[in-house]
């Protein structure tokens, strides 16, 4: 299943350090840009961003355009089950 999103990369999570921090870099995209993400790929929604699956063992923050109860809706909408 997919659901259609206006996001924009925030942060990306290249691993952790000796100290098991995580290796951050901060991007700062001016805009947002439409995507079709595969559900299986969201860790996590919070009110500023998505927590998405990479790829080589990679994670993302995405922010994301509405609010999270909108796309809690749209999930409900698209029968996404949410406990």
């Amino acid at each position: 299943m997919f659901i259609e999103l206006e996001v924009k990369l925030g942060i990306i999570v290249h691993g952790y350090t000796a100290e098991n921090r995580e290796i951050e870099e901060v991007c700062q995209e001016p805009e947002f840009v439409k995507k079709i993400v595969a559900i299986d790929r969201i860790q996590s929604i919070s009110e500023k961003y998505i927590l998405v699956k990479s790829s080589h063992e990679r994670v993302m923050y995405w922010e994301y355009k509405g609010t999270m109860e909108e796309l809690k809706q749209r999930m409900l909408a698209a029968d996404i089950k949410i406990a």
